[in-house]
C-alpha cells in the first residue's frame, strides 16, 4: 500500500446505517470519522429486523450519516479520492440503498467507486486496526454470519467451516423472544445468564460429534424452547430464575461449541497455512458476550495462537472497515463502474460448496 488516499465508506446491509472517512497516508491508515445510526428503537416492537422497514430508515439516513462524517473528519467531498460501499451480502433493500447513494456520489464526483463484500469489510477489521499480516485466521461470529476464514489476502479467503443454519447471534436474539427479553437479543440474553445457572439445562453441543469446522445452532434454539414449555406446564408460567437458568445453559453450550470448533479451526489453518506465528482474531457482535469471548480466547491460547478482537465498535456493523476494504481493493487495482449491482447473496469463498444451499441468485454461503 504506497498511495496515499482518502477514501469514504458506506454500510447498510442490515440495520446500521454508517458512513466513514478513512485516510491512508505514508503507509498508514487513519480513521478521520465514523458514524453509525442504530435503528433498534425501530425493530424493537417486532422483535428481529423488518427488511422494508430497514431499507426505509437506510434511505432516510445515509445522506445524512455521509454529511455527518465528512464534516467529523474535518474534510470536504472535494477531499475524497474514492468511494467504497458494501454492495452485498444482506438485506437487499439495505444494500440498494447504500449502492445508489455511492453511485450518485460518485457520478457527481467523478471518483473511483468500489464495491465491497460486506464480509470481506469484517475480515479485513485486524489489517485496519491491529495491522496484521497475512494470512491470518478470523472467526465471523454475527446475527448474520457465523465462518472460519483462512484470509491470504484482501480478495481470497479459504472458508473452513460455517453455521449450517442459524446464525449465533440469530439463535442468541431467537431465544430473547422465547423467552420475552427484549431485542437486541444478544446484550439481554448475557444480562440474565449473569444471575442463572449454566449446568441446570443439559442443552446439546450441535456437531461436536461431527468431524470439522462446520457448526449448527438451530436446534440448540428448539432445545430451549422444549425446556421453556416444559416448565410452562409443570408449573403454569415461567419465573425469572427459570429465565436466567436458561441463558445461562443456552449461553453455555453456545460458548462450548464455538470453542471446541475454535480449536479444531486453528488446527486446520495450521495445516493449510503452515505460520509459524499464527494469528486468529474475531468480530462480529457475538464476540462482545464475556463467556464466548472468554472460550474462545482459552481456546486460541491452548492452540498456541494470538487472539485479537478489535474494538467493538469495529467488530459490529461500521463504515470503516468497509472504507479499508475499498482502499485495499483499490490499490489492488479493482475498481467498479456504474454497472455495480447489490447482491442478497456473495459467498467470500467462491470454489467453497454452498453452506445453506443454493438458487436462482447463487449460493447463500
Amino acid at each position: 500500500m504506497e498511495q496515499n488516499i482518502t477514501i469514504l465508506g458506506i454500510e447498510s446491509s442490515c440495520d446500521d446505517t454508517a458512513a466513514a472517512v478513512l485516510q491512508h497516508q505514508d503507509g498508514k491508515g487513519e480513521i478521520l470519522s465514523s458514524v453509525v445510526s442504530g435503528q433498534e428503537d425501530l425493530h424493537a416492537a417486532f422483535g428481529g429486523v423488518v427488511p422494508e422497514i430497514a431499507a426505509r430508515a437506510h434511505a432516510e439516513r445515509l445522506d445524512l450519516c455521509v454529511e455527518m462524517a465528512i464534516s467529523e473528519a474535518n474534510v470536504s467531498l472535494s477531499d475524497i479520492d474514492a468511494i467504497a460501499v458494501t454492495a452485498g451480502p444482506g438485506l437487499i433493500g439495505g444494500v440498494i440503498s447504500g449502492v445508489m447513494c455511492a453511485k450518485g456520489l460518485a457520478a457527481g464526483l467523478n471518483k473511483p467507486l468500489i464495491g465491497v463484500n460486506h464480509l470481506a469489510g469484517h475480515a479485513l477489521t485486524p489489517r485496519m486496526t491491529d495491522g496484521v499480516a497475512y494470512p491470518y485466521l478470523m472467526l465471523l461470529v454475527s446475527g448474520g454470519h457465523c465462518q472460519f476464514l483462512a484470509v491470504h489476502s484482501a480478495e481470497k479467503f479459504t472458508r473452513l467451516g460455517g453455521t449450517i443454519d442459524d446464525a449465533p447471534g440469530e439463535a442468541f436474539d431467537k431465544t430473547a423472544k422465547l423467552l420475552a427479553l427484549g431485542y437486541p437479543g444478544g446484550p439481554l440474553v448475557e444480562k440474565a445468564a449473569a444471575v442463572g445457572d449454566p449446568a441446570r439445562f443439559k442443552f446439546p453441543r450441535p456437531l461436536l460429534d461431527r468431524a470439522g469446522c462446520d457448526m449448527s445452532f438451530s436446534g440448540l434454539k428448539t432445545a430451549l424452547r422444549r425446556a421453556r414449555d416444559q416448565i410452562v406446564s409443570e408449573k403454569g408460567g415461567i419465573s425469572e430464575q427459570d429465565r436466567s437458568d436458561l441463558c445461562a445453559s443456552f449461553q453455555m453450550a453456545a460458548a462450548d461449541t464455538l470453542a471446541e470448533k475454535t480449536r479444531r479451526a486453528c488446527l486446520a489453518f495450521l495445516e493449510l497455512c503452515g505460520t509459524k506465528t499464527p494469528v486468529i482474531a474475531v468480530a462480529g457482535g457475538v464476540a462482545a458476550n464475556g463467556v464466548i469471548r472468554g472460550k474462545l480466547e482459552q481456546a486460541a491460547h491452548n492452540a498456541g495462537f494470538k487472539f485479537l478482537a478489535p474494538p467493538m465498535k469495529y467488530c459490529t456493523d461500521n463504515a470503516a472497515m468497509i472504507a479499508w476494504a475499498g482502499l485495499e481493493q483499490f490499490n489492488a487495482g479493482r475498481i467498479d463502474d456504474m454497472t455495480l449491482s447489490a447482491r442478497p447473496r456473495w459467498p467470500l469463498d467462491k470454489a467453497a460448496a454452498p453452506m445453506l444451499g443454493s438458487g436462482k441468485k447463487g449460493a447463500k454461503a
